[in-house]
Order: C-alpha cells, then sequence, then structure tokens
C-alpha cells in the first residue's frame, strides 16, 4: 500500500474519533460478482481502527469508472487465490 501526502483534511473517524491520515490504497469492489479493484485511490485511513473514506469527488470519479464497460475490458486482469472458510476447523 501506498502513502501519500495530498493536503486533504478528513478530519476525524465517525467510529472511533480517531484522526484520519490520507494514503493511497487500491479499493476492491464486487459488482455482479465480479471482482473490480481501483487502483491508487486517495483515501482518508482511520489511524486506530482502520475505517476508510473518500471525498465526493473521489467517489464519483470511482463510479464512472467502475461502470464504464470499454475501460473494464482494457483493464489489466489479476489473478488472486481463493480459499474457503470452514467453520468445522474452527470449532474443532
Amino acid at each position: 500500500m501506498k502513502t501519500n501526502t495530498i493536503s486533504y483534511d478528513y478530519g476525524e473517524c465517525e467510529i472511533c474519533d480517531a484522526p484520519m491520515n490520507e494514503k493511497v490504497i487500491n479499493q476492491d469492489f464486487w459488482i455482479r460478482g465480479q471482482l473490480i479493484v481501483v487502483e491508487d485511490v486517495p483515501t482518508g485511513v482511520c489511524t486506530r481502527c482502520g475505517e476508510k473514506v473518500v471525498r465526493a469527488e473521489v467517489g464519483r470519479r470511482i463510479a464512472k469508472l467502475i461502470t464504464d464497460s470499454d475501460r473494464l475490458k482494457k483493464a489489466r486482469k489479476l489473478s488472486v487465490p481463493a480459499v474457503k472458510f470452514d467453520l468445522a476447523e474452527l470449532v474443532g
């Protein structure tokens, strides 16, 4: 995860009141069963609990990106491992 300082004051976390610091992250979305990763998103991240928020204009840009079918077709593809959680292993 990259870190970056972009002079925006995200204020305090709505969950735990700790300060929010700006970081540049990769944000994942599940849309109609498809995983989409938006890279390099400027995000306010809580220093205590990890809650994440984005500015309104960033959120609007993400909404355009993840609904642009031409751009999604051209985007590089990722391969990720998928593991199943087995509750029996936790209990046993």
